[in-house]
């Protein structure tokens, strides 16, 4: 059989399995959405080609009461997912020495609530936290002092993780993870009943043939570049399973994309919602926005907060020092109107924050570079500004020293390139063959 059959054959068998655990995961959990259905199942297949991804994403589960079924969806992750290492009673030294290697096991957290859910607990756990914001991304180890000498040692970080939990989890994971908010199960919403004598094997044959499947598909996963709907650090967490849903094909790059505006854009909300701050920042441009004025008093514009529906601001002595006190974060202050006459805000000093800190529109993305079909580098860059032609990482002077280089790519002229094309070999598997993933396909 030649390789191209071989590529196909592998991408086609990815697709069907990726149906399969869909299937599987819909059998015993009802989920929120099928969008969160469908991020859920590229999650898991994201664990078993995790040597592939600069990033873990984190899967955050969240439900605002018991029984809305985070433990059974769990169960069904740890049965299917890449080495799952389930946290239950474990002290974060042991979880710190159980993560390393080149696939290091998923992580998996139950009960996150009982974690994080008070000041007074998450402070306790502030370790497992910090283990789990610096494993999202790759060459962020912890460095703890160990043994009779107290020697520096570093501590791989990197794992794919699932945490769930009743409540709300920390800002600082859910920013790095793909959140879904489970719900209870109405009365004709039925699922199977999930026995691991009878169900586990099932879950473990489908791991057994989704690791043989990563690990084909990790050498052209490794140079892949997907174009995301999203930006930034939301970017980063969905990367890894846009690039999987690219390279199955099918129905799944369509059913990616759309459950990672879908999720993304829920999560956001959440945020708003969640940060009073914002939600005041969010009030204050639709209270201009339905005055179609350019100009409020501080009176003004606390009277009209206060009448906004569903908002906290008529529930506490709530004035104009508060207003400005809080706007005062977002590098607002108050001014005079033109004539002198009123101090107030002015609409075209807010629109700067209300850029930066707001969605402009909560059912789309902000257009990017891939979005326009322009450049963002190059020396056709569209801001206008020439770029340099290639990276060139300047000249260490005698009196610097460098901590680690391990994982980024050489400048050298004898940096080992793709000997097809001629472009650097980022992934260790590239340049073990010599030629990078897209020369491959």
């Amino acid at each position: 059989m030649s390789a191209d059959h071989l590529v196909a054959d592998g991408v086609d068998r990815g697709a069907r399995l990726l149906d399969e655990l869909h299937a599987a995961l819909t059998r015993y959990v009802v989920l929120p959405s099928p969008e969160a259905a469908d991020a859920v199942a590229l999650w898991i297949a994201a664990t078993h080609a995790l040597p592939a991804f600069q990033h873990a994403p984190r899967l955050a589960i969240a439900s605002p009461e018991k029984r809305c079924g985070k433990s059974r969806l769990l169960d069904v992750i740890d049965g299917t997912c890449h080495s799952p290492l389930m946290s239950v009673n474990a002290s974060v030294a042991a979880i710190f020495r159980s993560i390393g290697g080149d696939h290091p096991p998923t992580l998996l957290v139950d009960e996150a609530d009982t974690l994080f859910g008070s000041e007074k607990v998450a402070e306790q756990n502030e370790e497992l936290r910090g283990l789990l914001n610096a494993g999202h991304q790759r060459g962020r180890p912890a460095l703890r002092c160990v043994g009779g000498q107290q020697t520096p040692t570093e501590f791989p970080s990197f794992a794919m993780a699932a945490i769930a939990g009743i409540g709300t989890l920390p800002d600082t994971i859910t920013d790095r993870a793909v959140n879904l908010t489970m719900r209870r199960r109405r009365a004709d919403e039925q699922v199977s009943q999930f026995r691991t004598r009878r169900d586990g094997p099932i879950l473990a044959d489908l791991r057994a043939r989704f690791a043989e499947w990563g690990a084909s598909a990790v050498l052209m996963l490794s140079d892949a570049e997907p174009d995301m709907p999203v930006e930034d650090r939301a970017a980063d967490t969905w990367e890894p399973l846009v690039a999987i849903a690219d390279h199955v094909g099918g129905s799944w790059p369509e059913r990616a994309r759309t459950a990672c505006l879908v999720l993304t854009a829920e999560s956001e909300e959440a945020d708003e919602e969640g940060s009073l701050n914002t939600r005041l920042l969010s009030d204050v441009r639709d209270v201009f926005a339905v005055r179609a004025v350019s100009f409020l008093s501080s009176a003004e514009l606390v009277e009209a907060l206060k009448r906004v529906e569903e908002s906290p601001w008529d529930d506490f002595d709530f004035n104009a020092r508060k207003l400005a006190l809080r706007l005062k974060d977002f590098g607002i202050k108050p001014g005079f109107n033109t004539a002198k006459t009123a101090r107030g805000y002015r609409l075209d000093h807010l629109h700067d924050a209300f850029g930066r800190y707001l969605r402009p529109d909560p059912s789309k993305p902000s257009k990017t570079p891939c979005d326009l079909h322009e450049p963002s580098d190059g020396h056709n860059a569209p801001d206008g500004y020439a770029r340099p032609g290639e990276n060139k990482r300047p000249d260490e002077t005698a009196d610097q020293t460098l901590f680690r280089m391990d994982w980024t790519v050489p400048d050298d002229p004898s940096a080992k390139k793709c000997r097809t094309c001629g472009a650097p070999l980022w992934a260790p598997q590239s340049k073990e063959r010599g030629v990078c993933g897209k020369c491959v396909a």
